[in-house]
């Protein structure tokens, strides 16, 4: 553990818990988003390559469940800025011992947790508030060419998604489901 974070993994080897630990005084308080020094060996040694913010208006909105194939694959450092979302992460490495299982975390800005999603997750959210706001980091730019996804009410991933569905994109909407031949992606 460090002075800044507390950095805990989950039942998906790899997938990473990080509560920020925020400086407090009588002004208010100010915590670091990320280290390269410390999520050296989490980033696998790759830097940032890019960051993006979102801002999801409805409650019940579900982005996602996107990831890049190799040799885009990334890794996400994912942090609620305002509001709270049910964060989801799903294990998509061909072979893994957790194939298709799923974990979600409520991320907040009172709560400040972030998640770590390394190469071989789908990764998708849904907001549990109006006007949501996310801070993503990734290890590698958004390549369109190399964009997968799967679909959010897919009955084989089985996602306890906490709300209804109030909204969706009608791009992430149309993902079909997983068929039986789906080996998932090697690394």
């Amino acid at each position: 553990m460090s002075a800044r974070f507390e950095i805990a993994g989950t039942a998906l080897a790899g997938l990473q818990l990080i509560k920020r630990l925020p400086i407090r005084d009588e002004r208010g308080w100010l915590e670091r988003m990320y280290c390269a020094e410390e999520f050296a060996t989490l980033m696998c040694g790759q830097g940032i390559a890019q960051i993006n913010r979102t801002l999801t208006s409805l409650r019940g909105t579900v982005r996602g469940m996107h990831y890049q194939m190799p040799p885009h694959a990334e890794t996400k450092l994912v942090s609620c800025l305002q509001g709270a979302v049910f964060d989801v992460a799903v294990d998509v490495r061909r072979g893994s011992p957790t194939f298709l299982q799923w974990y979600a975390e409520r991320l907040s800005a009172d709560n400040h947790y972030s998640l770590l999603i390394p190469p071989g997750f789908a990764h998708g959210f849904q907001t549990l508030e109006d006007n949501c706001e996310l801070l993503y980091l990734h290890t590698t730019r958004y390549t369109p060419q190399a964009e997968a996804a799967l679909g959010a009410r897919d009955p084989r991933l089985a996602i306890a998604w906490p709300e209804p569905i109030s909204a969706q994109s009608a791009r992430d909407a149309a993902h079909a489901p997983l068929g039986r031949d789906f080996q998932g992606v090697g690394l």
